[in-house]
């Protein structure tokens, strides 16, 4: 029997063995992980190439300067490391998924809560980012070919997502490590261009003005966390693939660094290129950016290959583990439900100039929900278990994690409450509200007694 025949999981699930063979995706514990730190890096920094991230830069145009935005971003980066490191480490140390991982919290039943909450703006930032890399493919076309059909290439775009998608963690690691070093290239020289062009408008819009360090500034630094207050929820589904062996400081760092700098290259791309021009379509800023054939239809494939990255990380594989754990459905299958229901959210509404605004509340309002379940996630495994959690009840059904912990459930929703009342800085918000008050239930209230075993 060869390496990748070997089985690496057998665990009960509901009288039935769970078994989960290399290469193949499941919900069964991870025991041959595939990436190195070097892949793990890669990986991440590939797929953080987020257009969301030029559309929230768009978002606080004449609020801050530019010194300001830069250290916006970087100590959204430093929290995003530090969060990544602490929820991923039931996933990195027993190779479970995030929806496994929320069992223990959240109860069998429990975990479609977290798990909705999750797939949502997946599914959105799915949908919105293909349609801006379509767009981006026809603008090639129209150049090179003078073929100019915007919804031939989103669906076209699409389908060849969920083809890449069913590949599963193999075949997005190599995707991600292969392209890396084609995106820091094309960042550094996108970067370039919109200074080249737009310098003296810059320095006017963005240089020269005084912005703040209030409330503001600090709502900033959680536009550019909420980007990645997703990924923060689900990282398992990656730390999981992780060989082990890495300490906590090291990994917080290896998040740190490889999302930073796509971080600060989009944000700022979008916040000068809006603050000169107030366009924030990715596609057009470039398209008047650069003047030179070559370069522009390069830039314009760059554009295009980063959706592709970005997508089946951060937006496929999330909503896909959700929909094999309340469905019972194999990965594939659910990869292709994921595509098609990115066709479901319109997103040639949320490219539009007028729709930044929208989408950086569409950013408050999720993070509202997704930080108190971190909260509770980080707390139930931290404190409550001490890092120590049983599998064989994560995977039995009919076990004490069976049913619904509403501890959770009412100290999220608790958390969210506080969080939108303070929609500016609702990540933040909702940290302290939620994790108190599962606390409190967990170690108060009698309906938890089996929750806590």
């Amino acid at each position: 029997m060869s390496n990748d025949q070997v089985l690496q999981a057998d665990l009960p699930v509901d009288g039935v063995i769970e078994t989960k063979h290399a290469g193949e995706e499941s919900l069964a514990p991870q025991k041959t992980r595939i990436m190195g730190r070097l892949s793990y890096l890669l990986a991440w920094f590939g797929g953080c190439v987020s257009i969301g991230t030029f559309t929230m830069g768009s978002s606080i145009v004449g609020t801050l300067n530019l010194l300001q935005a830069c250290l916006a971003i970087a100590i959204g980066c430093f929290v995003i490391g530090i969060a990544l490191a602490l929820n991923g480490a039931a996933g990195y140390k027993y190779g479970i998924p995030f929806i496994v991982q929320a069992r223990s919290a959240f109860g069998f039943g429990g975990t479609h809560f977290p798990g909705l909450v999750r797939a949502v703006p997946a599914i959105v930032w799915y949908g919105f980012q293909s349609w801006v890399g379509a767009g981006a493919l026809n603008a090639v076309s129209a150049t090179l070919l003078g073929f100019d059909n915007l919804i031939f290439y989103f669906i076209t775009f699409q389908l060849l997502q969920i083809g890449l998608s069913m590949f599963g963690f193999k075949g997005i690691k190599w995707l991600e490590n292969i392209g890396s070093g084609f995106i820091l290239v094309s960042l550094v020289y996108m970067f370039y261009s919109v200074v080249d062009k737009y310098g003296d408008a810059i320095s006017t819009q963005l240089v020269n003005i005084e912005g703040t360090w209030g409330l503001p500034f600090w709502g900033a630094t959680m536009l550019f966390l909420g980007i990645y207050s997703t990924m923060m929820l689900n990282v398992s589904d990656y730390s999981r693939e992780l060989k082990e062996g890495t300490g906590r400081g090291v990994l917080s760092t290896l998040y740190a660094m490889s999302i930073l700098p796509c971080t600060l290259f989009m944000g700022l791309i979008g916040l000068m290129v809006s603050g000169a021009t107030g366009i924030s379509d990715p596609v057009q800023v470039f398209a008047n950016a650069v003047d030179n054939q070559l370069l522009l239809v390069t830039t314009l494939l760059f554009i295009a290959f980063a959706q592709v990255t970005t997508n089946v990380l951060n937006n496929v594989v999330p909503p896909t583990y959700i929909l094999m754990n309340v469905f019972k459905l194999k990965f594939r299958t659910a990869t292709i439900i994921v595509g098609l229901l990115a066709f479901c959210t319109f997103p040639w509404e949320l490219v539009k100039d007028e729709s930044a605004a929208g989408l950086q509340m569409f950013v408050q309002i999720y993070s509202a929900f997704l930080g108190p379940i971190f909260a509770v996630m980080v707390v139930d495994y931290f404190i409550l278990r001490r890092q120590k959690l049983n599998l064989e009840n994560l995977y039995d059904e009919n076990g004490p994690y069976r049913g619904i912990n509403y501890a959770a459930v009412i100290a999220s929703l608790a958390g969210a409450v506080v969080a939108l009342w303070f929609s500016s800085v609702s990540w933040y918000a909702s940290l302290i509200p939620a994790g108190v008050t599962y606390y409190l239930l967990m170690t108060n209230w009698s309906a938890c007694a089996r929750f806590r075993q």
